[in-house]
């Protein structure tokens, strides 16, 4: 309950009260993109003024646009012979001089009113919404090779969303106050951490750099934002829109790096008060274990947030409708080719059903376009990120072939002359325990176990111990008990847990997203309890009447 203070004890250390009257928010509507609409007309404009173009992007520093000798280019995944923008990284001396900047802001910031800091991510969000939406969406899709439903879903629908809602859960978080008891006042105030928040961020959503960037800064922490190589140029213009939405300088700190050099500065600092982090396992590690190493240097505890993945499970019972599976299953695993951390990798179906399955996702399979997502908007899914990316799936592609266990059914092979483009493909394999059941490919690899159709129960718990990770699953059933057992064997082995439904397509509010095991610490950004994971708390009480006696009653 909100109580009113009195208006001495609002004016300290900037405590303010607003009204409890709950911030309308609502998702954002997906636009449709169809021939002849106003969005489509804005798209192709905003396409065509980035098309053979180079970008040039300098880290930031407060106001200060510096460039180091360590030239890099983002590389157009589906056309690598288009430098979509020329960046620097960088080094250490800067990355030092970025904390120390922060640091000297950070105290200002921590003490201005939530809801001004709100106010800067709502109108961020309302002109990713409306002028610079194409912008936001035609870098997305030239840089990180998204289609134009999936840029749509990610820099525009999610990203507002993220900003929308975090800034109602923000202003929200502060109703929430102890109780008062007789002759005294209690207060939470939701401070900032005591230090900064190192944001390491993903090439394949430009709305979770958004995220990792601006939920921490909207809780008054300032943020050292290291954005992918990949996703350069769309991350700079969300950086931009904060800043002309009123951001502050030196609150989020712009700073391409390598991961590395990024990694050894910020842990040896002893500002460091947390690390927001999307990516790898082993890079998650990494920065886990240079904390541990340096606990000794810091002046607090890091807050460590972290998402890295998963082998996601689609499960298919007797009951299931076939073509909620099949649909389901061809969107979940090669949409965005396969590069969500959320994408389906692995499949168990009975047998009793794998043929007619089978034949229906081989059907869809032979329309599947794969290409130049600008020029071509029929295209399904466009090239894998980049070389590296190229090269791995490409060792997975060529074990299926070589293994006894496994079957390549559909796709298997992939050329990089032009751009980074790997086939759609499905695999059959004899082996539930392979190597391919249990590994994030990060790539458009569907691997299928088929089952005896009465041992559901133990494939079941199966996948529950396949993998290491548990990020996102999904059960296809109609039959209701199934459904109950499902859930109960599966209930660690997945997040994000999806019912006759693919195991992609979280929504900010709806569903929100994350797992544990090796897929991270699970702490939901896109719900309401995400922003408090970046406040420090101080109760503070006040007595409004003297204490007369030192003694108690019973003592005479």
């Amino acid at each position: 309950m909100l109580r009113v203070r009195p208006a001495a004890w609002r004016a300290w250390r900037g405590f303010r009260t607003f009204p409890c009257a709950a911030v309308e928010v609502k998702n954002e509507p997906i636009l449709g993109f169809r021939e002849g609409s106003a969005e489509r007309k804005e798209l192709l404009k905003a396409l065509d003024s980035v098309k053979g173009k180079t970008e040039e992007i300098p880290c930031v520093v407060g106001d200060e646009h510096v460039w180091t000798k360590d030239i890099r280019y983002q590389l157009s995944p589906f056309n690598h012979s288009h430098k979509v923008a020329k960046f620097c990284y960088a080094d250490k001396e800067l990355i030092n001089k970025a904390i120390m900047a922060s640091m000297a802001a950070r105290r200002e910031w921590d003490l201005k009113p939530v809801q001004d800091r709100a106010q800067i991510l709502f109108k961020a969000a309302d002109l990713i919404s409306g002028p610079r939406r194409a912008e936001v969406l035609a870098k997305t899709m030239i840089g990180q090779g998204k289609t134009v439903v999936q840029a749509e879903i990610d820099a525009a629908a999610e990203l507002i969303d993220f900003f929308r809602f975090n800034a109602k859960h923000a202003t929200e978080l502060e109703k929430q106050q102890p109780l008062d008891a007789e002759g005294c006042t209690n207060t939470m105030l939701y401070r900032g951490l005591e230090g900064f928040v190192a944001a390491v961020a993903p090439f394949n959503f430009t709305a979770i750099g958004g995220n990792l960037a601006g939920t921490p800064a909207l809780m008054g922490n300032v943020v050292l934002w290291k954005p992918s190589d990949t996703a350069m140029s769309a991350s700079y213009a969300v950086y931009k829109v904060l800043r002309e939405s009123g951001l502050p300088p030196n609150i989020i700190q712009f700073l391409p790096a390598d991961g590395p050099v990024f990694g050894d500065a910020v842990t040896s600092s002893e500002h460091l008060a947390g690390i927001n982090f999307t990516g790898s396992v082993p890079t998650f590690k990494r920065l886990w274990k240079q904390v541990a190493e340096n606990l000794d240097t810091y002046r607090t505890f890091p807050r460590l947030a972290g998402e890295c993945g998963g082998k996601n499970f689609h499960f298919v019972h007797k009951s299931a409708d076939v073509e909620s599976v099949v649909k389901g299953t061809i969107r979940s695993a090669f949409e965005y080719g396969g590069q969500k951390c959320s994408a389906c990798s692995r499949m168990y179906v009975p047998d009793s059903m794998w043929p007619r399955i089978k034949q229906e996702l081989l059907d869809i399979h032979r329309d599947i376009s794969v290409g130049d997502p600008l020029e071509d908007f029929s295209t399904f899914f466009s090239a894998v990120i980049d070389d590296k990316s190229f090269l791995r799936i490409k060792k997975w592609l060529d074990y299926a072939k070589s293994s006894s266990s496994l079957k390549i059914i559909a796709g298997g092979n992939c050329d990089d002359k032009k751009g980074y483009f790997v086939e759609p493909t499905i695999i059959e394999t004899s082996d539930p325990q392979d190597a391919i059941m249990k590994e994030e490919i990060f790539g458009p690899v569907l691997t299928v176990y088929v089952y005896p159709e009465n041992s559901y129960k133990e494939v079941l718990q199966l996948i529950d111990s396949t993998s290491p990770y548990a990020l996102t699953g999904a059960v296809f059933a109609q039959d209701r008990k199934v459904i109950d057992e499902a859930a109960a064997a599966l209930r660690n082995a997945a997040g994000n847990y999806y019912v006759n439904d693919k195991s992609t397509g979280s929504v900010v509010a709806q569903q929100p997203f994350g797992g544990a095991r090796a897929s991270g610490t699970n702490d939901k950004p896109g719900g309401p309890h995400y922003v408090l994971r970046w406040t420090s708390p101080q109760v503070v009480k006040q007595t409004h009447v003297p204490l007369k006696d030192w003694k108690y009653p019973y003592m005479g």
